[in-house]
């Protein structure tokens, strides 16, 4: 008897063929097919970097709640204060375990006062949807996972914003930072834009119905819209080299369910004071014995090495203190960099630590997070 078993079946988009045309190197993430890259990573980071790229983030789920406790079962669920949004906001917010560590993070939507839309990531989002299923239940509310209804496409760069408009009679200058509107997108009304992203840059993302028809006609003419500004179809490597360089969480890096809010330094988007939510309890009590004994910091390697994800962290002593968590080149910087775990006492910046590069042990050193920020328009 044969004991062999058929590899998973893997989740499409309905670019996926698109991807595929274009000649994208396509890898299983999170169980999807997707593209990794198309021309390169480092011509994908630099174009969003410089000018602007396209990204196909289909694979991300969405939830909806709606009914008139929908508010109240964000606050119990999320940690940040969703009364504070107004509608046409979102935020960025996660869903915490009783322990305080991360069931995932989220951006949650205002859609009215009844109404919200949470965007989840892609790896986790049968667990997220069964948590927020579960979690919802005592609230007089419908939970709806939206997750297949959507092809989402992210327009993102210096350039964005000029690409989009085109394609649109939304005048986005009026949409803020983590701000939408409702509106019509290459004829089809009833889109989603939301002022929102994963690079560090400006830019949007678009909602759109999930049929390939569709989905291709739009990718097409957002391409099309770009050309001037020399826009290219981006992968999943080139978002996560921009994401490092910003320093934005990924799950099962830096932010996971042995990780707590004040490790992954979140803390910023964790509202205590809003009262009783999952997880708060246990942050509590880390504040009450003085805070985390270890912290997410950022790395730069001034010796010759790539530090890589998982690669070990050393004091000068020789002793291990932690490890990384997200390392690689950074194109745009031109630097080595890394964000890793390291007991509090080697936090604090311009701290030295050695990264285990193969067989040797290369100079690293505590430096800012953020490694880069976007600059400021001039006015």
């Amino acid at each position: 008897m044969s004991t062999s078993t058929a590899a998973p079946v893997l989740r499409k988009t309905a670019l996926n063929a698109v991807h595929r045309h274009l000649g994208a190197k396509m890898v299983d993430f999170g169980g999807w097919d997707m593209p990794v890259e198309y021309s390169g990573l480092i011509a994908e980071h630099m174009a969003v970097r410089t000018g602007v790229g396209l990204f196909d983030v289909s694979h991300m789920g969405d939830i909806q709640l709606r009914g008139p406790e929908s508010l109240d079962a964000i606050q119990h669920i999320c940690m940040n204060d969703a009364a504070k949004l107004r509608v046409g906001q979102a935020q960025y917010s996660a869903m915490l375990y009783p322990q305080g560590t991360f069931v995932d993070d989220v951006i949650v939507h205002k859609l009215s006062d009844n109404d919200y839309l949470i965007v989840i990531n892609a790896g986790t989002r049968e667990k997220d949807f069964g948590w927020v299923k579960s979690n919802a239940q005592k609230f007089h509310c419908h939970v709806s996972d939206y997750s297949d209804y959507y092809t989402q496409l992210a327009i993102q760069g210096p350039k964005a914003a000029e690409t989009l408009q085109k394609l649109t009679s939304v005048d986005l200058s009026t949409i803020k930072f983590y701000w939408f509107k409702w509106g019509t997108v290459c004829g089809l009304p009833n889109t989603l834009i939301a002022r929102t992203g994963y690079t560090g840059e400006d830019g949007f993302e678009i909602y759109i119905p999930s049929d390939e028809a569709t989905s291709r006609r739009v990718w097409d003419e957002v391409l099309e819209a770009g050309k001037e500004f020399e826009i290219i179809p981006c992968g999943l490597g080139a978002r996560n080299t921009l994401r490092l360089e910003s320093a934005l969480s990924l799950y099962e890096h830096e932010i996971s369910e042995t990780i707590n809010v004040f490790e992954a330094r979140l803390d910023r988007f964790c509202k205590l004071e809003k009262g009783p939510f999952i997880g708060a309890e246990a942050l509590q009590r880390v504040i009450a014995e003085g805070g985390p004994t270890r912290k997410l910091v950022g790395l730069e390697v001034i010796e010759r090495g790539i530090a890589r994800d998982g690669y070990c962290v050393f004091n000068e002593g020789g002793t291990q203190i932690g490890s990384v968590v997200s390392g690689s080149p950074a194109p745009f910087l031109k630097k080595n960099i890394a964000l890793a775990f390291v007991p509090r006492e080697y936090a604090s910046l311009d701290s030295e630590v050695f990264v285990q590069v193969r067989n040797a042990m290369v100079r690293a050193k505590v430096v800012p997070i953020p490694f880069y920020r976007r600059p400021k328009k001039q006015s």
